[in-house]
């Protein structure tokens, strides 16, 4: 989850959504990814995404049975679909995300039952770290439209 703070850290610089994610495998990490959808202008350019891309291309399979996903913030629906596609064994998130997050704050993509696969979700690691990283994220946006 340090990483994945860290690779959120450098989105912030970029302007983005300061979110980061890691895969890892086998207890090393294998794919890396932080929100870019404002430089990229690409909406489904999020960390997790990234990070999926990044582990299939280093592991050679669009398939990621085994491997964990570590993220700072709840993952949206959108993510949480490519999580169930890519067959990720569990998701590890720091942050919960009232607006939009699918592991419960809004709706619980992960607790269908009907789907055929299941991932094992762990939520609140580093919460308060993940979520003030966030919020000064967006005070400092706000200060700066009250300032123009």
């Amino acid at each position: 989850m340090r990483e994945a703070l860290s690779l959120a850290r450098g989105a912030e610089c970029l302007g983005e959504v300061p979110v980061g994610a890691v895969v890892v495998c086998d207890g090393k990490i294998v794919g890396r990814g932080f929100n870019s959808p404002i430089g990229a202008v690409d909406p489904s350019a999020h960390a997790e995404i990234a990070a999926l891309r990044d582990a299939a291309g280093h592991l050679e399979n669009y398939r990621l049975p085994g491997c964990e996903l570590f993220v700072t913030l709840e993952p949206c629906v959108m993510c949480a679909g490519a999580i169930l596609h890519a067959r990720i064994a569990r998701v590890v998130y720091g942050a919960r995300d009232l607006k939009t997050g699918a592991h419960g704050s809004v709706v619980d993509l992960f607790a269908l039952e009907r789907l055929n696969h299941h991932t094992e979700i762990v939520g609140g690691v580093l919460a308060e770290e993940c979520a003030r990283l966030l919020s000064g994220f967006f005070a400092a946006r706000r200060a700066r439209k009250e300032d123009a």
